[in-house]
């Protein structure tokens, strides 16, 4: 067991290099799977949720070899399906694509149900919708979800009932060698639904319309390997932004596509501070002082709920009253009561949080309840005086590549440290 601490209250200077999307990186690694080829994929990430990834492919059958840091070298030819060990798959949530990709090749596919981070109830019924569209009978049973077709997948007509990133990703997956057409209507926006469909194109397939709310794919028959980079992960731009700003340092994000943080931008902006927008990084100034904002989470291209917790750190900050309304997931405010040991002043009533700005934080032991809570968690620690330590890391290394070493480049004083098992410290004495 590992926690982080941290002595705060020291600005963030410098520059810092932001690693590729944890969702569009898991994403594209599970849709290898459907390739039947070799793929090299570069700029992954480092973290747990991609070494998870990797494991289930292995598991599978695929070959995977590493290249360097960030570059993975991976054939599917071998794959098995309905072969993902189950106490893989539930170790995150993104391994529902690897139904998806088995469907899609296969024209059968088995899986356990998913897991990754709990902040409420995140039903699969919209991926179900997909698949029967697409001429499945899906199944589930035990904890194990099973699609299957009479004769492979059949193009087919969806629209979804609300906005899903995980099951407009699936069905484009699924579809991608169906025979016919499959359109998808009300289909999420998200950057990692472009970045996964700009994939399949570069092994051949025929999608159009990612990055807009209709979206369709022409099956093809068969799809190739390919070499492939991976986009920068918008929500670590966006945590290192707002930790820039929560210290009152200048900090220069590099590996960015400013477009993808617009709704942030603006949001940071109309709170006082300043950000330049250059080709591929953004700068972030120290404002005077933190003006209150009210901010609503939504669908991309709106604010999204992943930067949600750690914006709600700078409300924190700021003079007099802001709102912060979480429009996409219940139950996401769990981290509020970890905010409230530290001083915050915080009032939640459903899905509203009222933030009453202090003067500052303090120091106090808290813990990582999801992966982007625990950010926030960091975040607040940087920026208070005094020895914060934090503890349940693991959420925070699912999505976060060496966070503890980026931050200490840019003047933090943070490490990471072991803390004993319980039960073994128990057993010891």
């Amino acid at each position: 067991m590992e926690k982080i601490v941290i002595n705060g209250g020291k600005p963030l200077m410098g520059a810092v290099e932001i690693s590729g999307m944890k969702n569009a990186a898991v994403a594209v690694l599970l849709a290898t799977i459907l390739i039947e080829d070799r793929c090299v994929l570069e700029n992954l990430p480092d973290i747990s949720d991609v070494t998870i990834s990797l494991d289930i492919l292995r598991s599978m059958g695929a070959s995977v070899r590493r290249l360097n840091s960030t570059t993975v070298e991976i054939d599917t030819t071998a794959v098995v399906g309905g072969s993902a060990p189950y106490e893989l798959v539930r170790k995150m949530r993104a391994s529902y694509y690897v139904l998806g990709a088995e469907l899609g090749r296969f024209g059968r596919a088995s899986a356990g149900f998913p897991g990754g981070c709990d902040f409420g109830v995140r039903p699969i019924d919209q991926h179900i919708k997909g698949f029967e569209a697409l001429g499945a009978v899906v199944t589930v049973d035990n904890g194990c979800i099973e699609c299957r077709t009479e004769a492979g997948v059949c193009g087919g007509q969806i629209y979804f009932d609300n906005n899903t990133v995980g099951a407009t990703i699936n069905v484009i997956i699924a579809a991608a060698r169906a025979r016919g057409t499959t359109i998808i209507e009300n289909a999420a926006r998200e950057p990692h639904v472009v970045d996964l469909a700009n994939f399949l194109n570069a092994c051949g397939a025929k999608i159009t319309g990612a990055g807009t709310d209709v979206i369709k794919i022409k099956g093809v028959e068969r799809l190739h390997g390919c070499t492939y980079a991976i986009i920068p992960d918008m929500i670590e731009a966006a945590t290192f932004m707002v930790a820039a700003a929560a210290t009152r340092g200048t900090l220069r994000i590099n590996n960015v596509i400013p477009k993808h943080l617009e709704s942030i931008s603006a949001k940071m902006e109309e709170m006082g501070i300043r950000i330049d927008e250059l080709d591929d990084a953004v700068i972030v100034y120290p404002a005077e002082q933190l003006s209150r904002v009210n901010i609503r989470t939504l669908p991309y291209p709106g604010f999204p709920t992943d930067a949600q917790p750690q914006m709600c750190v700078l409300l924190c900050l700021a003079r007099g009253v802001s709102t912060l309304y979480e429009g996409v997931w219940d139950g996401r405010f769990r981290y509020v009561e970890e905010l409230k040991r530290m001083g915050a002043k915080i009032k939640v009533d459903g899905k509203m949080a009222i933030v009453e700005g202090v003067e500052a934080l303090s120091a106090a032991p808290v813990r990582a309840v999801d992966l982007r809570a625990g950010a926030a968690m960091v975040i607040a620690a940087l920026a208070t005086q005094g020895r914060t330590e934090i503890e349940e890391i693991q959420h925070i290394e699912r999505g976060y590549d060496d966070i503890v070493g980026k931050l200490r480049g840019v003047g933090a004083d943070i490490r990471k440290i072991n803390i004993p098992d319980p039960y073994v410290f128990e057993k010891a004495n």
